[in-house]
Order: C-alpha cells, then structure tokens, then sequence
C-alpha cells in the first residue's frame, strides 16, 4: 500500500482513477480498495496511490475483490486518505469507469467520514475539548469523464461493459492480470489512463460538470436533469402504451436506456419538455423503452432485453426524436 506522492501541479492535469466496493449502490455500499494516478496528455505518469479501506463490515466473498479478510482488518479507515485524495483530484480532470457508480462512492464516502466527523466534533465540545477533527472535503474535480458513456456516445453499443472489453472496443491492450491485487489495480487504472487518450483521439469525449451532479435514491451520481426528472409529478394521465398509429401521448412512461449515441440526457429532456413522463426502471405502466441496441443488432441486454421480453415498443434516439417532433406538430406536447 502506498501513499500519495508530491503533488506536481498542472505539469499532470488528469486523474483516472479506479476503485472496489462492497456492495452495488453508494448508498448503502462501501469503498474497499482505491487506486489512482495523475497524468499528463501523452499518457506520462504523475503521482500514484493506492489505499485498502477498512469498511467497518463484511467486505464480500473474496473473488469479488481479490484480497483476504485480515487486508481489510488492517487496513485504516476512509477518512484517513480523504485529505491526499483531496489533494490528488481537486482541480484535476477525473477519468472514471463507470461515473454514476464510481463518483457515487467517491462522493457518498467523504459525507460519511465529513458527517462522523462533524459528530464527534460536536461530542469533544460538550466536554470542553476544542480541538476539532478535520478530514477534507468531497473532491472537486473540474470534469468528470466517463469511459462507458464516451465508447456509446461514438456509436457503439456494448454488450460487455467491463474494462476490459471496453478497452478492446477502444483498441486499447489489457495486460494478463498481475499477481497481487495492488498490481491488479494499477493495471486497471492505466488501463482506463489508456482509454482516455485513445477515446480523445477517436472522438467526442464525455464529460460531466460535478457541479451538475445529483445523488438518485441509490446514491448514483447522475445528472440533476435526470434524477429531477424521475422525480418529477406526470404532466397527464398514463394513456397507454405507445403504437405508431396513435404517436406519442402526454403522459406516456418513457424509459431511456444507455445504450443510445448521444447524451441520454438530451432524449430526457426532449420527452419531459414535451409532457411526457420519464422513468429509470420498466414498470408496469411503461408506454416505451429508447434504446439503439436492437437497431444495430447485438443481443440486447437490461431494459432492452426486457422491454422486448414484455412485448413494450422500442424506439431508437432518432425515431424517438421524430415522434416527439410528430407529438409537438399535433399540439399534443406540453405547454411551455
């Protein structure tokens, strides 16, 4: 395990960084292991560092994270590294995975440490001890770019979206895996150092403003848009679900799957703007799922494969597009 280096300023602007976690949502999970390294825009490296946490639960199953009950026994707990990792990503571009769950827990494990803190902080006062605890801050990087996000913003549709087959979409090697899961972790890291660079070379980017981030009720940092949007009251009565005779309706439960070539927070909005009512999980009273997975042609995963099980209509980005245009021109959409 090791520490962070001396920060070297702005000779390495971005951060990618990668990390394990006990648990699928930031809510309720907690970090096990971090790694992370600086960078420059050819892809030099900067500072490192790496950090077991002890989560102060049960960590899993051992295959799931590579290491053994006494790593984590050992090991110090969050708030400890929160201040270098402060120093290491504040100011930085960060360059994560998967955005919504990995800056899910980079942002869900500062409150926990910031708000024990703050309580024995409150404690040391009733006894008359001053001396006030201070652990850092949530990390403020100056974007966030998400390499699942970036390989659908170009146009492809992965089936597989671990690392390393999005490394491979990226035409990015993966080295065999190392022996000890330090080195693991850092083979997964430079990997994602990697992507970056090539992704930047074959295209659009996509980057998120943490400022524009909002926690959904799983703790998954989304987009305000989006989470405001699932919150959202319906504009109209559910009429049913959708047919290309009768178009899009206000009210209609729209559910917009990732795998689409542009923002998905671009369909969001276009939907809600027209009076239609957005939804992250297919329900009952989903009218259509918007996904580009079944028009390209690879086996269909998540919503899309359900979507199609249940027998609900699916829609490309564009077709979808298209018939909100329709919708609007009818006088159907919502009023401004």
């Amino acid at each position: 395990m090791t520490a962070p280096s001396e920060p070297q300023g702005s000779e390495f602007p971005y951060v990618a960084l990668t990390a394990q976690a006990a648990g699928i949502h930031p809510s309720t999970g907690r970090l096990l292991t971090l790694d992370a390294v600086t960078f420059d825009g050819t892809g030099r490296v900067g500072e490192t560092f790496y950090q077991v946490f002890n989560p102060g639960r049960d960590a899993g199953p051992r295959h799931t994270h590579g290491l053994e009950a006494s790593d984590f026994a050992q090991a110090p707990r969050f708030s400890r590294s929160l201040r270098g990792l402060d120093k290491l990503i504040d100011g930085r571009q960060l360059t994560l995975h998967n955005s919504p769950h990995d800056w899910g827990y980079i942002v869900s494990e500062p409150r926990r440490a910031m708000n024990a803190a703050a309580r024995a902080n409150r404690s040391r006062r009733g006894r008359g001890n001053r001396r006030r605890q201070r652990v850092g801050h949530v990390p403020r990087p100056e974007g966030i770019v998400d390499v699942l996000a970036t390989v659908r913003l170009q146009g492809n549709v992965p089936v597989d979206t671990r690392l390393p087959a999005l490394a491979a979409i990226a035409g990015v090697s993966v080295p065999p895996p190392a022996a000890t899961e330090e080195e693991r972790a850092r083979q997964r890291t430079l990997t994602l150092v990697g992507m970056h660079l090539a992704l930047r070379d074959a295209g659009e980017l996509a980057v998120a403003d943490p400022a524009e981030l909002a926690a959904d009720r799983f703790g998954l940092q989304r987009s305000s848009l989006r989470v405001d949007a699932e919150k959202a009251a319906a504009a109209a009565d559910n009429p049913g679900v959708y047919t290309p005779a009768t178009g899009l309706q206000p009210g209609m439960e729209v559910v917009v799957t990732d795998d689409v070539a542009c923002n998905p927070d671009e369909l969001i909005d276009l939907g809600v703007r027209a009076g239609l009512t957005y939804a992250e999980k297919l329900t009952r009273q989903t009218s259509l799922v918007v996904s580009d997975a079944q028009a390209k042609g690879v086996e269909l995963r998540g919503k899309a494969m359900h979507a199609h099980r249940k027998d609900i209509p699916i829609l490309t980005a564009a077709q979808f597009a298209r018939a909100v245009e329709a919708m609007e021109s009818r006088g159907g959409g919502a009023a401004e």
